[in-house]
């Protein structure tokens, strides 16, 4: 089975391994998952991640985050556009996530961003999906 969309993979993966209650989650590596988790981590929705070059495929394991009382952080990861759908945003029409409580993660010239910075650096790009 070929994988027509891996980053709508990537936040299945975390959804699950979330509903599950899960430390860890492996997914397969890609630059542009490595980029997402970066985004996840600096906003404060996992700990951290990190890469293991193995052979024949590398992985990318994410540690996820929970509350005091065993809630995952992240409410809602939603895949915005889709390999059939795809969703553009310009610069100034980025949309708010939650009233701004929560995140974009768009794929832009400037390379992955969150709306907030895309925002902040003039540029629009492909909403990849929304976090809170």
């Amino acid at each position: 089975m070929s994988m027509t969309d891996p980053i709508a993979d990537l936040l299945t993966r975390i959804r699950n391994a979330q509903m599950a209650r899960f430390e860890t989650v492996e997914v397969p590596f890609s630059n542009t998952k490595v980029e997402i988790v970066k985004i996840l981590e600096e906003e404060g929705y996992i700990f951290g991640h990190s890469v293991k070059h193995t052979q024949p495929f590398a992985t990318l394991t994410i540690h996820l985050k929970y509350q005091s009382s065993q809630e995952p952080i992240i409410r809602c990861l939603k895949r915005i556009s889709k390999p059939g759908r795809r969703v553009y945003a310009r610069k100034d029409d980025i949309p708010l996530v939650l009233g701004g409580l929560g995140i974009n993660i768009l794929s832009t010239s400037s390379g992955v961003l969150t709306g907030k910075k895309a925002r902040i650096k003039g540029v629009g790009g492909e909403i990849l999906c929304e976090v809170y």
